[in-house]
């Protein structure tokens, strides 16, 4: 496998997802990994593009058959990552990101020792909350359980290899591409990615 997993989660309001697009922008050897879902489509959302939306059965026989690499409850809704789909893109050596809450990330860690973790975190409560409102979604009590939840997300930041704090979100683009392509240039991957070169350069004609 030359690909590399990478696991991005934050607490909700961190920009995580705007962060993501913007890495998905500039950096065209990474892709996406589209979770499935039970949740509804909302307006906009595509099925294959932004989730493959799925009946809460489908998801669960999906489940007990092994088919997911991590999977979770979210506001009552269940969200999972395809397990075949990670292997052959990582196998092809496309880099694949997983955009997925810490409990997701703590079973892909079980699963994929060399994945690489990264958490996001907004630069204070404050600002978090502010997002959270200004997405217009939410009323006061939603915001209060999302910040509530927020808190306890934070405590698990130092299970993840790398912290990143999205004040700026051009600079925190700037250090979440710098962590993916350095990833990328590690001595192990390079030596099978560029084996014939190697081999080239080391033995004369």
């Amino acid at each position: 496998m030359s690909g590399s997993l990478f696991i991005v989660s934050a607490p909700s309001g961190a920009g995580k997802t705007s962060l993501v697009h913007a890495l998905l922008n500039i950096n065209p050897q990474i892709d996406l990994s589209v979770s499935y879902t039970t949740r509804n489509p909302r307006p906009g959302e595509q099925d294959g593009k932004d989730y493959h939306f799925v009946s809460r059965d489908t998801f669960l026989a999906m489940a007990k058959r092994g088919d997911f690499l991590e999977s979770a409850e979210v506001y009552g809704n269940l969200y999972g990552t395809s397990q075949a789909w990670v292997s052959q893109e990582t196998a092809k050596d496309r880099d694949i990101l997983l955009e997925i809450d810490w409990q997701g990330a703590a079973q892909v860690r079980r699963l994929f020792a060399g994945c690489i973790s990264i958490f996001i975190l907004p630069p204070s409560m404050d600002t978090l909350e502010q997002r959270l409102r200004g997405r217009g979604k939410d009323n006061d009590e939603v915001i209060a359980k999302r910040t509530a939840a927020a808190r306890e997300d934070v405590t698990h930041v130092a299970e993840f290899d790398y912290v990143i704090i999205n004040d700026n979100l051009n600079e925190a683009l700037r250090e979440l591409n710098a962590v993916v392509l350095s990833a990328r240039l590690r001595c192990a991957k390079q030596l099978t990615r560029h084996q014939l070169l190697i081999n080239q350069l080391q033995n004369p004609e």
